[in-house]
């Protein structure tokens, strides 16, 4: 098993960020290679670009502490668990991270990189929809 942890700060306030990254039907929208999501209640399946889908079970949704977990039940995994946490930092930005533990630990990496990627596509898009931007990120 293999964990990674991805994570951006955003030049915008954490609501906003959550209402994003928070909405498990919205992951086309930053996830690179997820070109779909269906959400029936705490079932979501994902289609990939290459027509491939994946099945998940929605552990947490939580607007409060602004966290959102998720499995992936078939598929390559014989373990998955990702966590999604946006931070308010209190000045108007926020930090998010995305962290991924994976069974085999090469999947791990693959959602890693894909995970660090959507973070910087989130970035992207919040700051130039208000004119922001930060130089600084982790990932």
């Amino acid at each position: 098993m293999a964990s990674i942890r991805r994570s951006q700060h955003i030049a915008a306030p954490a609501a906003r960020v959550w209402d994003l990254v928070g909405d498990p039907a919205r992951i086309a929208e930053w996830f690179p290679g997820i070109v779909d999501a269906v959400v029936d209640g705490d079932e979501r399946t994902i289609t990939l670009g290459s027509g491939i889908t994946l099945p998940e079970r929605i552990i947490t949704t939580d607007p409060i502490t602004r966290r959102f977990q998720y499995e992936v039940t078939g598929g390559l995994f014989r373990h998955h668990l990702g966590t999604i946490d946006v931070f308010d930092l209190g000045d108007g930005t926020s930090l998010v991270s995305y962290s991924t533990d994976a069974e085999p630990a090469v999947m791990a990496l693959v959602i890693g990189g894909a995970a660090g990627a959507g973070l910087r596509a989130v970035k992207e898009r919040l700051e130039a929809s208000t004119g922001s931007t930060t130089t600084d990120g982790a990932d």
